[in-house]
């Protein structure tokens, strides 16, 4: 069984009554229900409110594949939780940014980028391409398919060079998108999907479904590692595999930690 964690900002759904009618257990939860309902995922859900935001130490050493999607709060989000997020991605564990989650301080990390694109907020069609129909991500889904109401995301979309393109959008105002791309960061698989605004039911769709469904699948790395990723030991001579003569002259002692 692998263990999602949903991570939900939780903002919008209070303040603003559209999104609280369409979502009114929170975003997280509608997308949560879809992972428990796919089969094989046990999804919980955290909140921006929680302490810690919900993302314990605890919390993160117990999740397999974490789903953010985040918008108007970013900023709130304390850095210290995205440090622990971070680690636990180049750990091993999975991270799907979902939709306005392009600006969510822990993709922005693991990208290293603005992350910047255009957009509009007009309701217009999106017609998705399934551009890689090989990709474990692509399962069970067909050649195209559309959703009536989306907000618009167009290129460029200042991301760096992705692993693989799966899914390309196509707007009603003409503008495109690299929606759907995969990357590796450290041990970490990382998955970025863009439809999924707030005023619109996306969620409750069956292909978004099942693309996030086969996300969490794949983001999933049974074997996640503990190794501290951060550290960067000076190993001693005497430790060597290989028995070696030091023989120049050194910058550091013995056991000194480097410069960052």
């Amino acid at each position: 069984m692998i263990r999602a964690l949903v991570w939900g900002e939780n903002v919008h759904e209070q303040k603003n009554r559209v999104v609280r009618e369409i979502y009114p257990d929170g975003m997280h939860e509608t997308i949560a229900r879809g992972l428990r309902e796919s089969g094989g995922i046990d999804a919980r859900t955290a909140t921006l409110q929680e302490p810690e935001h919900g993302l314990t130490k605890e919390a993160l050493e117990n999740t397999d594949v974490l789903l953010w999607w985040g918008h108007a709060a970013h900023g709130d989000v304390d850095d210290a939780i995205v440090d622990r997020v971070v680690q636990r991605v180049w750990q091993g564990m999975g991270f799907i940014a979902l939709h306005s989650s392009h600006f969510a301080k822990p993709f922005k990390r693991l990208m290293g980028t603005s992350c910047a694109l255009s957009w509009r907020e007009a309701g217009e069609r999106e017609r998705l391409w399934t551009v890689n129909p090989a990709h474990p991500i692509a399962r069970g889904l067909p050649a195209h398919f559309e959703l009536e109401n989306e907000e618009m995301y167009g290129e460029a979309f200042a991301v760096p060079e992705p692993l693989e393109t799966v899914f390309i959008s196509w707007f009603q105002g003409g503008e495109v998108f690299r929606s759907g791309m995969t990357y590796q960061r450290g041990n970490g698989r990382v998955f970025y999907f863009r439809p999924g605004h707030e005023t619109y039911p996306t969620y409750y769709d069956a292909n978004i479904r099942k693309v996030i469904a086969n996300a969490t699948q794949w983001a999933f790395n049974p074997n996640i590692t503990d190794h501290d990723m951060t550290k960067a030991p000076n190993v001693p001579v005497e430790k060597a595999l290989e028995p070696i003569e030091e023989r120049g002259p050194r910058l550091h002692a013995a056991g000194e930690e480097g410069s960052r």
